[in-house]
């Protein structure tokens, strides 16, 4: 099977052209990984869409509802990609809020994508992205449904020697990867970019700080990252995957203890994807 979309509560594959989503970006999404049909990192999940929820002035849905329908959407598949969007749903021309609101509930499950079990082993060749992220501290932190940095970062490199790329602000100060957040091990202290302007806090991210308290939240300035000892990145999907190295730079990396050591506890607790044999 390849998983099934329901829309509403309902099994389907389309929204309305006039939806607020497609208009403007109105409304906020989750990905996030099943394995044997649960949802993993759950509850991290939830907070985040309640959070972009107050910040977007969205109701918020019924978790127990959201939780059957992703059930329902995985129905069969087992391990799966399940993306979750809400959308502010169909109102008149205008930027202005609704009075009446509809939201829209899309829920689609996927197969897994294919990893490459010596990204985790060895580690990733990464791209510096050109393309910069703007700042707005209303929607840093939350994953609303407007993408198009990451799209104009993603499009800088076509290498597959590459698998994913480092963007930073208008400051130079460094924020993650396209589609993941970065820790590094900087002078013997693991550290963590501040995502108080803008970027995306991801729940993998979000659980690590909570289980290692003396993980360092700070400005991270690009340059900075020479000098790391070991740097990884975070994502529900992918787990922890080290870099192993900057082209760019001519910089090497080892994938070293500290990652290592959260490699294994994240496995442990049932968080990494299963990697092929």
């Amino acid at each position: 099977m390849t998983g099934q979309t329901r829309v509403n509560g309902q099994p389907g594959a389309w929204l309305a052209v006039s939806d607020r989503g497609l208009s403007y970006g109105d409304g906020l999404f989750e990905t996030m990984r099943a394995s044997g049909g649960e949802m993993v990192l759950w509850s991290r999940h939830m907070e985040r869409l309640a959070l972009g929820c107050r910040r977007l002035k969205l109701p918020r849905p019924d978790p127990d509802f959201l939780a059957r329908e992703c059930a329902a959407a995985v129905m069969g598949l087992g391990n799966a990609v399940v993306r979750l969007t809400l959308t502010r749903g169909c109102g008149p021309r205008g930027y202005a809020i609704p009075d009446a609101m509809r939201p829209a509930l899309v829920v689609q499950a996927t197969v897994p994508p294919m990893l490459r079990r010596d990204w985790y082993h060895h580690g990733i060749r990464v791209h510096v992205c050109a393309t910069r992220l703007a700042a707005q501290p209303l929607l840093a932190g939350i994953k609303h449904l407007n993408r198009l940095e990451q799209v104009l970062a993603r499009s800088e490199w076509h290498d597959d020697s590459l698998a994913e790329g480092l963007v930073c602000d208008a400051d130079g100060q460094v924020i993650g990867a396209t589609a993941a957040n970065l820790f590094a091990v900087l002078d013997g202290i693991l550290c963590t970019p501040e995502l108080d302007a803008c970027g995306v806090a991801g729940v993998a991210r979000a659980e690590l700080l909570a289980r290692h308290p003396d993980i360092v939240v700070r400005s991270i300035g690009i340059d900075e990252l020479r000098g790391a000892s070991e740097i990884f990145l975070t994502s529900s999907v992918r787990g922890i995957v080290p870099i192993a190295g900057i082209p760019a730079w001519q910089l090497e990396f080892g994938v070293g203890p500290r990652t290592c050591a959260l490699q294994a506890e994240w496995q442990a607790a049932g968080f990494m994807p299963e990697l092929p044999a």
